[in-house]
This record gives C-alpha cells, structure tokens and sequence, in this order.
C-alpha cells in the first residue's frame, strides 16, 4: 500500500515544472519512497521490539511530512484539490495502520 503511493506519487510529480523537479518534487519523492523504505527496514529488525518500533515511528513522520509537501505543492498549484486529497486520504490510512501495528508492538 505504502509502496504503491510512493510510485504513484512519483509518477505524479514528474509533471511538476522542471525547476521544481529538484525542489518540491524531489522533498516529496523522498518522503514517500522513506515510509515503504522503514517499515521494510523496521520489519527486517524486528527481533527487536524496540528498533521496529523506531522504524514504524520514522515511517509515520514521513508520512506526516509527505502530507506538507502535498499540500503545498496544491497550494503552488502542481496539484488539483482532488489529487492531493485522494494522496492525502491514502497517507492517512497508511498513518492510521502504522500507528495502530505501532500500539500493538508497544505492549511486547
């Protein structure tokens, strides 16, 4: 799920003008490609409850700060309202599903 956004987000950003390609489209690229990047990361560590944990809570920034990037490149107008929502809405369910695998490696 995590790692299909990035794509589309990838895919997406691609369009931006070229100056922005290596600004707001290169911040917002690296933000989405970090989330599938830690939980992979994360996971591969998770003999260790507290490193999982550590990684899940960097995935979860990560999608905090991939929902700045999306809305201010809606706000500089590379974005439509109904892509950066439909991006938006997807990040929130990714956020949703790390906090609530994050709440359940707490308690080991």
């Amino acid at each position: 799920m995590s790692y299909s956004l990035a794509l589309d987000i990838s895919k997406r950003t691609r369009s931006f003008p070229p100056f922005e390609q290596f600004e707001i489209g290169r911040q917002i690229r690296k933000a989405a490609r970090s989330i599938p990047a830690n939980i992979v990361e994360g996971w591969a560590k998770r003999s260790s409850a507290a490193e999982f944990k550590r990684f899940l809570m960097i995935a979860i920034g990560s999608c905090e700060e991939c929902k700045l990037w999306l809305e201010m490149s809606r706000d500089e107008g590379y974005l439509t309202l109904e892509c950066c929502k439909e991006f938006q809405d997807r990040m929130n369910r990714i956020g949703a599903m790390l906090k609530n695998l994050w709440r359940q490696w707490r308690s080991i």
